[in-house]
């Protein structure tokens, strides 16, 4: 026992040290062991968050591609419906084979009858035209419009499906008969909207084109002005935005009950509904209108060079009368309207830097209901 305290009291320096240190290395171990394993915890969770993350791209991917096809489809078909139609309800044969008919018997019309054909022939070759500019690149735009708002509502349904709806807002969940409604709106234009817009856009070219005779010296800078001109008369007729009309309806819900099936229609907004009228806001914004406005023009820069290039000296720098201008322009309808794979007005317009940026933006920021 005495010599244990000795031991004790010569070596009690050292036990202390020892067990201190001792003591330390445990808690130390237990602390890294714990760190380790939070460490381990923090690596799975953030394996399982890149997994659904990988998961959720793979699936909005597929989402957005499904939607691509579709309006691959909707497009050429839109497109094809408008040339028909187009061309049925501004047929110029018939002013041509009347002219024809008086060239070759020169009794057959009066002075004045010739005068009123070529005046009608001359508005309607300039509407059809015009109308051929605005309706591609119109068709063009809101079919991007419709894609990128479903893009976005698919991201938000699909965030959600994968249980991270925390960090996106909530909402109901497109269904395909709704995407495929919303998409196939697209028709509204040719099927209900043409009538006035056919009578808004020549009542434009009227105005514009009065006073101008056939005899009137046309270059290429009047060319590009009248068509400008007759464009931008139409655009600012009536309210800001009233252009509108002919590519949605005014009354979405109108237009829903009476296009879609015999199901009743609820009376809050379905999801047809919540799509439409975010097309109708997207249409309505100033920056769609800036979009809009540099679309026609880079359109209407290459009609004129491609109108350019038909005269002697590939351009039109000299001035020709209008009545030989006439003919270039009634030539132009077909290459506007042409399917979109083949539509170079189309990839101008698809090729504006500011264009791909606005629709972008619109596909990050669009706001969901």
């Amino acid at each position: 026992m005495l010599s244990v305290r000795n031991l004790w009291r010569r070596h009690r320096r050292k036990i202390f040290v020892t067990v201190g240190v001792l003591g330390s290395g445990y808690l130390l171990y237990k602390l890294y062991g714990a760190h380790r394993h939070g460490v381990q915890e923090l690596e799975r969770e953030l394996a399982v968050q890149r997994e659904s993350e990988e998961l959720m791209k793979a699936q909005m991917q597929a989402h957005f591609e499904n939607i691509q096809r579709i309006s691959d489809v909707t497009l050429p078909l839109a497109m094809h419906d408008l040339s028909c139609r187009i061309t049925e309800e501004l047929d110029l044969s018939h002013l041509l084979e009347r002219l024809i008919q008086g060239k070759g018997q020169p009794n057959a019309l009066t002075q004045s009858e010739k005068l009123d054909l070529w005046s009608r022939l001359k508005i309607l070759s300039f509407t059809r035209m015009t109308l051929s500019v605005w309706t591609t690149t119109m068709l063009n735009l809101y079919t991007k419009v419709q894609v990128n708002i479903l893009g976005r509502h698919l991201y938000i349904d699909t965030a959600r499906s994968l249980g991270i709806s925390d960090s996106v807002e909530s909402g109901d969940v497109v269904g395909k008969e709704d995407q495929k409604k919303f998409l196939d709106s697209v028709d509204f234009l040719s099927q209900h909207g043409m009538p006035a817009l056919i009578t808004d856009m020549e009542a434009a070219t009227n105005e514009v084109l009065k006073g101008k005779q056939l005899s009137t010296s046309f270059n290429s800078t009047t060319l590009h002005e009248t068509i400008m001109r007759i464009l931008n008369t139409f655009m600012s007729k009536g309210t800001p935005n009233s252009w509108i009309k002919y590519m949605i309806p005014e009354d979405v819900k109108s237009f829903s009950t009476s296009s879609g099936s015999d199901d009743q229609v609820p009376s809050d907004v379905t999801e047809f509904e919540q799509l439409m009228m975010e097309a109708q806001a997207v249409l309505s914004s100033a920056e769609f209108g800036s979009i809009v406005e540099m679309s026609l023009k880079a359109v209407v820069d290459t009609l004129v060079e491609l109108m350019g290039a038909k005269f002697s000296g590939g351009s039109v720098t000299a001035g020709v009368p209008l009545a030989r201008v006439l003919p270039q322009v009634a030539q132009m309808c077909p290459l506007l309207l042409e399917e979109p794979s083949k539509n170079q007005f189309i990839q101008i317009i698809k090729n504006i830097q500011e264009v791909e940026l606005f629709f972008t933006l619109l596909y990050a920021n669009m706001p969901h209901a």
